[in-house]
């Protein structure tokens, strides 16, 4: 991952889990944590600084906070652009990496390959 997103956002948990956003559109800590590697409660801290400023929404889905970007606010846009920017530059490889998770459901019936 670049440095330079690391240093726009402050660190890189929250580099990773802007990139995360941008490509899974919500997220909830739990799960952010356990595909980007690193802590809840790091995860969990960054999602409320986020939510705190304006570019991120939280809502409970059962007990469950989930967040995802802001359309609302007038920054969210021009953020994601810039998070684009990025994660295009990625390489297929670091993506694939980076997202390995699937988070759409599979057809019924859908023979699982390995």
């Amino acid at each position: 991952m670049d440095n330079l997103l690391e240093t726009l956002f402050g660190n890189r948990t929250a580099a990773k889990l802007m990139l995360y956003l941008f490509h899974y559109d919500s997220a909830y800590p739990t799960g952010a944590a356990t595909d980007l590697g690193v802590a809840v409660n790091q995860v969990q801290r960054q999602l409320e600084k986020f939510e705190a400023a304006g570019l991120l929404l939280s809502t409970l889905i059962g007990r469950t906070r989930v967040y995802s970007f802001n359309a609302k606010h007038p920054a969210t846009e021009r953020v994601r652009a810039l998070i684009q920017l990025f994660y295009e530059s990625m390489s297929s490889k670091d993506r694939e990496k980076m997202f390995h998770a699937r988070r759409r459901p599979r057809r019924r019936g859908k023979p699982v390959v390995e």
